[in-house]
């Protein structure tokens, strides 16, 4: 996280989401030094703390946001509570904890839904940052993962890449945020599909390239 965000000037006020690899607290510490806010979430590295996170009493609390979206042939409901901590949890710094639960089913299996629970901390307190807000920052987290994380994980196969030789990793994944950029700003909607597409015939990516 240091060196990347080392190149980036005016973090003050600027909040931060990121995945659970970056719960740590020297990483809070890091962004408290440089004035920004923090959104991290909380998975299987923290296991105490995710234990902590999941015991909250969640049913008691309201929905903060609630999204249904339809895409990538499956359909999938989001919803968020927020929930303010007056200590005991293993985090000093974390003053509210947010509860993430996504439903999901494809569109070809009406009847069969999964369900999967995210939890995540932040610091702001609630006059600083209510619900409705967090919850908005929760949602541009999502369309990130949307738009690059999935993509690169599902339509490009990034995470069983056997890559391993020097600098290839880096060059690779270069290779593939560009080529799932060039596709948005074609106006892509469907990388999957486009990448068939232009497989296809040689002369489409570079059509493609002369048009980005």
């Amino acid at each position: 996280m240091r060196p990347l965000l080392d190149q980036i000037d005016g973090l003050a006020g600027v909040v931060v989401t990121a995945d659970a690899l970056h719960c740590q607290r020297d990483h809070v510490t890091y962004l408290a030094g440089r004035g920004a806010h923090w959104i991290l979430t909380v998975k299987g590295n923290q296991p105490h703390l995710h234990a902590q996170l999941s015991a909250l009493p969640w049913r008691a609390v309201p929905d903060a946001a609630r999204t249904a979206d339809r895409g990538h042939g499956r359909r999938e409901i989001r919803t968020i509570k927020v929930l303010t901590l007056a200590g005991g949890i293993d985090f000093p710094p974390a003053a509210q904890a947010i509860q993430v639960r996504r439903r999901r089913r494809a569109l070809d299996q009406p009847k069969r839904w999964t369900t999967e629970t995210v939890y995540a901390i932040t610091h702001p307190q609630v006059h600083q940052a209510e619900p409705a807000q967090l919850a908005t920052v929760i949602r541009g987290h999502w369309s990130i993962e949307n738009k690059v994380h999935w993509v690169r994980d599902v339509a490009y196969d990034e995470d069983r890449s056997q890559i391993r030789t020097g600098t290839g990793r880096q060059v690779m994944a270069a290779l593939r945020n560009a080529a799932i950029s060039v596709l948005r700003v074609a106006g892509v909607t469907n990388i999957a599909a486009a990448n068939r597409h232009h497989a296809r015939d040689s002369h489409r990516p570079l059509d493609l390239l002369k048009i980005g």
